[in-house]
């Protein structure tokens, strides 16, 4: 019997269906979620990989949402997805409750609050009442309740019934033609991020030699960055849990001044974390490009700004001497998200990573699934403006 969750398209993903099947499912829905243009960006940059804008006029967060692929459908998929995801966080209809902590856990499985990530600031008081949303802690097999502010994305206002204690962003927000998709695209989202902050605090290193690269849809990613002229540097981030996870940074060959672009990929497929990473930079360059974002200042565009930017990305790849054999890394993706998810949940158990909380946010009459994931003891990302590294964190700057 063919298991529910067998990837059917994996060329610079995984997913269930085709990036043109996925269109085709959510496009009666783009006028409700406000969606009123998906925008192909990718003439605008001279290296050529595909990347889409989605512009969300009315959003309650950011209005603009970015896609990247290997084809502008998949482009156009990735976008569209990106935005589905952050309507739906915006616009939570599950049952919440209202207690203390120190109430709610005398009768129910709660999230390690000491482990969740903290923020400049931020004061959690056990004994007040807050609003609390219910996941599912995929490491128990039970109902886990989390803070409603570490999954709610409404930013128009403060968190409703919270204490502004915990990061408000969306790591670990995805999207998915199913939930064991969509939760395993999640999940792999807070480990990238952890690993990446991890990295952050370290040396550096681990960067890779890009002869050893042999995967055919990241060489080709490689080639059009060395046509455009433009410099990269990859580096293997992947912390303690196991799962791949790479960073990749991009400028203009030499000293030509230009935009940049930074990028990071995590997935159990070594060549899709590292595609990943890939498209992303060229993404985020494209970003800058076009000035689309809404989260962009005009100070990010100053002369100074620019050059500040090219400066770090040229010193951290002339900094690091590429001895890292992509090669060697492991590839531990199965053939289906189930198994994914499983494998996910054991490489987090290995490393006293216990409660794996995955919230379902999906909505009826639309057949797409969207999850929140929390992980209690994973690090918050290091660029947030009021990040509190956490254990983890200190233990890698000591």
């Amino acid at each position: 019997m063919t298991d529910a969750s067998t990837k059917r398209y994996r060329l610079d993903t995984h997913r269930l269906r085709d990036p043109s099947q996925t269109l085709a499912l959510v496009q009666p829905h783009l006028k409700r979620m406000g969606i009123t243009r998906v925008a192909n960006l990718t003439g605008l940059d001279r290296i050529g990989l595909p990347t889409v804008m989605v512009c969300r006029p009315n959003s309650r967060s950011v209005a603009v949402s970015l896609g990247k692929g290997l084809s502008l459908e998949a482009a156009q998929a990735s976008g569209v997805m990106e935005a589905i995801e952050s309507w739906h966080a915006e616009r939570i209809t599950r049952p919440l409750r209202r207690a203390s902590y120190a109430d709610l856990r005398a009768e129910a499985n709660v999230a390690d609050i000491d482990r969740l990530p903290k923020v400049t600031g931020g004061r959690f008081d056990p004994h007040r009442r807050l609003l609390w949303i219910e996941g599912h802690d995929l490491g128990a097999d039970s109902p886990c309740w989390v803070p409603h502010e570490m999954v709610d994305t409404d930013y128009t206002e403060p968190p409703n019934g919270g204490h502004c204690a915990f990061p408000r962003s969306t790591n670990g927000l995805a999207s998915g033609n199913d939930l064991s998709e969509a939760t395993c695209h999640a999940i792999c989202e807070v480990i990238e991020r952890d690993a990446t902050t991890l990295w952050h605090q370290g040396p550096r290193d681990q960067r890779i030699d890009p002869a050893t690269i042999n995967d055919p849809r990241c060489r080709e990613a490689l080639e059009r960055f060395t046509a455009a002229g433009i410099d990269v540097g990859v580096w293997n981030t992947t912390s303690d849990v196991g799962v791949d996870c790479f960073h990749c940074a991009i400028c203009e060959a030499g000293t030509q001044p230009g935009h940049i672009g930074l990028g990071d990929g995590c997935h159990p497929d070594r060549a899709i974390a590292l595609l990943r990473a890939l498209t992303e930079a060229a993404q985020t360059r494209l970003t800058y490009i076009s000035g689309t974002r809404d989260d962009l200042e005009p100070k990010d565009f100053t002369d100074t700004a620019l050059q500040a930017r090219g400066r770090y990305v040229r010193e951290l790849i002339d900094g690091a001497v590429p001895t890292g054999d992509f090669s060697a890394c492991p590839s531990n993706a199965t053939e289906s998200f189930a198994g994914d998810l499983d494998w996910l949940v054991s490489r987090l158990a290995s490393v006293g990573i216990k409660q794996v909380i995955s919230v379902d946010l999906s909505q009826e009459g639309l057949d797409i699934a969207v999850v929140r994931a929390v992980i209690p003891g994973l690090e918050a990302p290091h660029d947030d403006p009021d990040f509190v590294p956490g254990p983890r964190a200190r233990g890698v700057r000591a």
